[in-house]
This record gives C-alpha cells, structure tokens and sequence, in this order.
C-alpha cells in the first residue's frame, strides 16, 4: 500500500514539473514579442516617471508593497494578497481570459520564471500604469491611469489631486464595486482607509487584510462558504 501510495506521489510530481517546464519553456517563446509590443511608445503613454514620489509610494503599498524585493510572487507581506504587479501584467499580456484556479499556478510561474528575468522592474510598472483595468464608462472599458483621468475626472493625468488619485488606486481591487461614478461612496470608504494605510495609523492584520478595516461590498455565497473565506483570506 505504501510502495502504491508512493508511486502515485512520484506520478504526480513528475507531471507537476513537466506541465511547469512546458508553460515556462512556451511562455519565453512568446516573450520578446509580447514585450517589444507591450513596450512600445505607442503603449506607454504614462511612465513611472511621471508620478511623484509620493504616488509611487501609495500604489506599491496599496497594491504591491514588497514590489522591489520579491521575485514576481509574494505571500508574506500583510496587506499584499495573493497578486502581486508581476502576476497582473502577466494576466494582462499572458491570457486572453483568466480564471482562478490552474491558470493561477501558469500565472505565477510566468512571473517567477519569465517576465521577472525578462525585463526591469521600472518596466513592469510602466506596463502596469498602462494596462490596468479600471471599469467601465458607457460600457467602455477603461485601461491605465491616464485614460481614466481624462475619463473620470476631465483632466491629464498630472493634474489630478492626491485624493483623485487614490480613489484611482481604490478601483483596483474590484473597479466594479468601488467605481467611481456608479458607487461613490464606496469609492470614498476605501480611499478612506487607503488614506488610513498610507499615513502609518493602520497595519494590516495580515496577508488578506486588503479592506484596511473598511467595507468589502461583498455579497454573502452562504453561510458555509463566507466562514471559510473567513477563516482562509480574511475577510
């Protein structure tokens, strides 16, 4: 039963790590091309440079506070959940459509194995400033931060407030629940507590703790299956 048992392990084992070498081995053949386009001028309209220090620092700790130091995957700073910037431009630049589960584990080998030796952090970001998605306007899907300032607020990107944007930023998360226009004062309870976040007066509690103690908005999926969202992410 034993030697069954331990057979099934090294069956398993073996077409884990064959299935990771063939996503990795695929992906780096798609890379240089999905970069050289991602990349262009054309597509970076907004760059890291030009946010100020103090915007820079509010996205990576909202979104992705150990950003400079991991390898593309992270699940050891409070408040940084289960994606990091890596992992969502993968999603954007990797899969035409993403769904929790398998493709999760193909998104973060991407990240850890491919685009993270592939190209600089700074670029990362740049890709990320452009092809973030944040909502909808009249059925309009809005990408990057420079589209939504113009399409939200009327306004270039550098003119916008330290409050426009955070509330930006508080889209990020779920840009349907906390839009702007459609939900505002679900927008104006997570920049409140972004605002909490950024000024050192709150700490997550620990890698889930995505809310900072503000509203989630999420509707209950039953008694069984919010106590374990409890017990497993926090919230």
């Amino acid at each position: 039963m034993l030697k069954i048992s331990a057979l099934i392990i090294i069956v398993i084992t073996i077409i884990i790590f064959s299935y990771s070498v063939y996503i990795i081995y695929q992906a780096k053949q798609k890379t240089p091309s999905i970069l050289k386009i991602a990349l262009s001028s054309e597509n970076i309209i907004l760059k890291k440079s030009d946010l100020t220090q103090r915007q820079l620092e509010i996205l990576l700790k909202v979104e992705d506070p150990n950003f400079y130091k991991h390898n593309g995957f992270d699940l050891s700073t409070p408040g940084g959940g289960i994606t990091t910037i890596t992992q969502a431009v993968v999603k954007q630049l990797y899969f035409k459509k993403f769904k929790p589960g398998l493709l999760k584990f193909k998104q973060t080998l991407i990240a850890i194995f491919v685009l993270t030796p592939a190209t600089q952090k700074d670029d990362i970001i740049n890709i990320f400033l452009n092809r973030v998605y944040l909502g909808n306007i009249h059925d309009e899907p809005i990408y990057g931060f420079n589209s939504a300032a113009k399409k939200y607020y009327n306004k270039d990107f550098k003119d916008l407030t330290e409050n426009e944007f955070i509330s930006l930023v508080a889209m990020i998360i779920a840009p349907n629940t906390f839009h702007i226009i459609n939900f505002p004062e679900r927008n104006l309870n997570r920049v409140e507590r972004i605002k909490l976040l950024i000024d050192e007066k709150y700490k997550p509690e620990g890698l889930m703790d995505l809310y900072y103690g503000g509203e989630t908005y999420r509707k209950s999926k039953g008694k069984i299956k919010d106590f374990f969202n409890k017990v497993i992410w926090g919230y």
